[in-house]
């Protein structure tokens, strides 16, 4: 199928990142993957793909959890980990191709860590103005708790694995994406528009091109009808 969200969008940028732990200015990257897809007449194609292990800082460790988690060890890191900066220049490449949308499952975790990432190794302006869409916040207005990635994946019968490394689940997340299209054709409406739980609040800064709107366990009225409540 072809995506509508191509009529405004000539690239669709879905990324994941693994991370050393949950804080964004504390904790590290250590796993970047992106998909940059195109719209084609067969339906869309795959026009670039990057996904690198990043190494650790100096002094910085890598927590049991974690390696258990991904399956990535700090040999790993070591050995065929990217530095830091070489990382930013590709990940800005990425976002400067033209009328970009970026698209990640949960993406206000992994948009907060880029920022960070980039404000210290690269180039955080790539970011200013791009636009957003939260695979996550459209699962959540259709289907009940849970809402892990790895329940919409079985929810929409997805060929996919949620194995927690990057470059998979960012296939599943683009996987997904085509059939929640496929069911609902309203994504163009989701684009930069985040929901977050009454209880806990916005996890991490916000950012400004984004309007959040109080996100419950339940489907209910769509996020993009609340907001303007």
């Amino acid at each position: 199928m072809s995506l509508s969200l191509f009529d405004t969008f000539k690239n669709i940028i879905v990324l994941d990142t693994e991370t050393s732990g949950l804080s964004f200015k504390e904790d590290e990257i250590i796993e970047l993957a992106m998909l940059r897809v195109q719209n084609s007449p067969a339906g869309y194609t795959i026009a670039e793909e990057f996904d690198e292990l990043i190494r650790l800082s100096d002094g910085k460790e890598l927590p049991q959890k974690i390696i258990e988690l991904t399956g990535i060890t700090p040999f790993m890191l070591a050995t065929q980990g990217r530095g830091k900066q070489e990382v930013c220049r590709e990940l800005e490449r990425f976002f400067s191709v033209e009328k970009p949308l970026v698209v990640a499952y949960n993406a206000q975790f992994d948009m907060c860590f880029l920022y960070f990432f980039l404000k210290k190794y690269g180039d955080p302006t790539v970011l200013r103005n791009i636009k957003m869409l939260d695979a996550m916040a459209v699962y959540k207005d259709r289907r009940a708790f849970p809402h892990k990635l790895c329940n919409a994946i079985e929810e929409y019968n997805v060929d996919a694995v949620n194995s927690h490394r990057a470059i998979d689940d960012t296939k599943a997340a683009f996987k997904l994406l085509l059939k929640m299209a496929e069911e609902k054709d309203d994504l163009i409406r989701y684009i930069n528009l985040f929901g977050y739980s009454p209880k806990y609040g916005v996890s991490g800064p916000r950012f400004s091109s984004v309007t959040y709107v109080p996100h419950g366990f339940e489907p209910g009225i769509p996020l993009y009808e609340k907001k303007d409540y």
